[in-house]
């Protein structure tokens, strides 16, 4: 075949892309909401994991509407913040909708990052909500008695070592602790309220921290309607194609192998991380 043939023969594929079906980018919000990744937790969710997948979904030249999969327990309030600000910032600049669906679990994080969406959805059986804010740690200064080691800490600054687990609990430091919880907490109120506004109800424990499952969110304005992205998708953009936008992950890290994870310290952190993610999921039954 010549090379005039070889042109001609692509011709009709390349004018036939006008013809080609909308797309509906999903994006997959799976994992504990933290700044830290580590290869012995199943998944976490951080703007530097996810970014390159979210920009992916909105970059799309038949874009209509972008679909976010949640399932998360929540963590760190800021990467979910920054999360989300980053699915509306590009929601803007493109003018598509954005539909957010929760799948096992979107509580206090992963509800934050659902309110990104113009529209939520939930399965009747989801849990939802637990928009509140909470921190635990472990008091370890009987167990130093015990051992006979003594903790030394230096500090330039009264308020500098707050909480150490080492040492013993003050009764100034859960104080100032609970006030960093009301302002998280009143931030967060206003994230929801801002993006729900009219639909939420007035039930007063609306934002105890309660969880709710999706039948009982439906009612309290927290999710818009009771369905899959499959279903959602089928019925609203029925001429769409679906695709679903992944974090690309390094080969290392895909295999759970790098650098940090071979130096003790390390490997001790990430199985504490671990355990932390472990339990996390553990309080919604998963």
């Amino acid at each position: 075949m010549s090379v005039t043939d070889k042109i001609a023969a692509r011709l009709p594929r390349v004018m036939d892309r006008g013809e080609r079906p909308p797309v509906v980018a999903a994006v997959r919000l799976h994992g504990v909401i933290t700044p830290q990744s580590s290869p012995v937790a199943r998944n976490t969710i951080s703007l530097q994991n996810v970014e390159s997948a979210i920009n992916r979904a909105f970059d799309n030249e038949r874009l209509i509407a972008v679909a976010l999969l949640i399932n998360s327990p929540g963590g760190a309030p800021t990467q979910s913040a920054l999360i989300a600000e980053r699915i509306r910032e590009l929601a803007t600049k493109k003018h598509v909708p954005v539909l957010a669906f929760c799948e096992d679990v979107a509580a206090s994080g992963g509800y934050w990052l659902a309110c990104a969406g113009d529209e939520i959805y939930a399965h009747g059986t989801s849990l939802v909500g637990s928009i509140g804010v909470v921190s635990a740690g472990f008091g370890l200064n009987g167990l130093l008695d015990k051992a006979g080691v003594e903790r030394r800490v230096y500090t330039a600054g009264e308020n500098k070592v707050r909480l150490d687990p080492f040492q013993a609990e003050k009764p100034e430091d859960v104080e100032w602790l609970k006030g960093l919880h009301a302002d998280l907490h009143e931030q967060f109120k206003a994230w929801v309220t801002e993006r729900r506004g009219a639909k939420l109800s007035q039930d007063a424990d609306l934002f105890s921290g309660e969880v709710w499952t999706g039948s009982k969110a439906q009612e309290l304005g927290l999710i818009d309607g009771i369905g899959t992205i499959r279903t959602v998708i089928a019925k609203r953009f029925p001429d769409a194609e679906l695709t679903i936008a992944e974090p690309r992950r390094p080969l290392l890290a895909k295999l759970g192998l790098t650098g940090a994870s071979t130096r003790s310290g390390d490997l001790v952190a990430q199985v504490l991380a671990s355990v932390e993610e472990r339990a996390r999921w553990s309080r919604f039954g998963l």
